[in-house]
């Protein structure tokens, strides 16, 4: 799977959110300042020849939608992330977060019960 960009994973998001729009629609879910019309619609057009997204004819418009999951996208991410800055080791990554972000006990005793759930 291929990587987004920035502006591409922005507008994924959205299209994620909404599940299916058009570029207008696209555009009201930005905040100010919106970007113009002319390149979202580019934009929309590059994640579809990426494969993320397809479309259905609406009158003499098109009505967009992702064809790639949310989760298999940030799937991927979060491997590419643990291979690149974390030598592939997930362990390295969560002591990281920890050491970083200051997790109180409360939320490190949350993450070991999803992980427990994991090995039930």
């Amino acid at each position: 799977m291929k990587q987004l960009t920035k502006a591409e994973e922005e507008i994924m998001q959205i299209l994620w959110q909404l599940e299916k729009a058009n570029v207008k629609t696209i555009i009201e879910k930005f905040h100010e300042p919106k970007p113009a019309y002319n390149t979202v619609s580019t934009i929309v057009r590059i994640l579809e020849s990426k494969g993320f997204v397809d479309y259905e004819k609406a009158g003499k418009g098109h009505v967009y939608y992702p064809i790639v999951a949310k989760h298999d996208y940030s799937n991927q991410s979060i491997n590419k992330l643990v291979d690149n800055y974390f030598q592939g080791s997930f362990k390295s990554m969560v002591s990281f977060f920890i050491k970083k972000n200051d997790m109180s006990v409360k939320d490190l005793e949350s993450v070991f019960k999803e992980i427990n759930k994991k090995q039930s």
